[in-house]
């Protein structure tokens, strides 16, 4: 992505008028990330014939709506080769397991809050930062530019793909690891995986590794894992910072494999 990143582009979707003008509002507020309303709809059908011309990258959608409602919507979007991303604005909670179902990024309830929706459209920033508009595996050299989005106390940054050591999930969350930091990600290693490419290289259910930044491969205890009788295991070592990542059997022979095309 070069220069600085567009605003991204919201569908506003809600059969009742203050509801939509509120959440345009607290759109227009947020800074970071930049984002706009190109778009409002009161129900399903209206959502649809927008959507059929125009494009954009996020609905706000309620649920609840005359005529067809916010889950059928997003059901049916589900279908398409590059849906928006999707965050429910709704009064009723109950409907949250479903949303998810649909991945939808988020559910907010109202009244909405200023924070919530902003730290909703940070989520969504993220992942269309992951979304690749090349071929995954990128050209020598052609590389420096991609990065991930990340939200830190606050802020959004750009991390650099090529900075990243490490993604592990740790229970709800995915952590990115690089030389001098951590971050955390609301995305799933699965989805990571599939959108970086060969670049890194999955070495355990919870763990992916940059290729460039693994050293070694050997037996070893590390805390936490006991594939091994006496807890004992496959591990890497990764650089710069000397940390070593635990590799599960099945994914020894890939790992073994990665370091000898390298060279190391």
């Amino acid at each position: 992505m070069n220069g600085a990143p567009s605003a991204l582009r919201i569908l506003i979707v809600d059969d009742e008028e203050l509801a939509r003008l509120r959440l345009r509002g607290l759109v227009n507020d947020c800074v970071e990330p930049k984002a706009r309303v190109v778009g409002e709809a009161a129900n399903a059908a209206q959502a649809l014939a927008w959507l059929a011309t125009q494009r954009c990258d996020l609905l706000l959608l309620d649920v609840q709506m005359p005529g067809r409602d916010g889950t059928h919507l997003a059901e049916e979007l589900r279908r398409q080769s590059e849906p928006p991303a999707v965050v429910f604005v709704t009064a009723h909670a109950q409907h949250a397991l479903r949303a998810f179902d649909l991945e939808a990024v988020d559910y907010l309830t109202k009244p909405v809050r200023r924070e919530r929706l902003h730290a909703a459209l940070q989520r969504v920033a993220q992942r269309l930062a992951l979304r690749p508009s090349s071929p995954p595996v990128p050209a020598p050299g052609a590389d420096e530019a991609a990065v991930i989005v990340v939200a830190d106390r606050g802020r959004v940054l750009r991390v650099p793909l090529a900075e990243v050591l490490y993604f592990k999930a740790e229970l709800k969350y995915v952590t990115l690891r690089t030389a001098e930091r951590t971050y955390v990600l609301d995305e799933a290693l699965s989805d990571l995986e599939q959108r970086l490419g060969e670049r890194f290289l999955r070495v355990h259910r919870n763990a992916l590794v940059a290729r460039s930044a693994v050293r070694a491969l050997e037996r070893r205890v590390v805390a936490g894992e006991r594939e091994e009788e006496g807890g004992e295991g496959w591990a890497v070592c990764l650089a710069p910072v000397d940390e070593w990542l635990a590799v599960s059997r099945r994914q020894v022979a890939a790992v073994r494999e990665a370091l000898l095309a390298a060279g190391r």
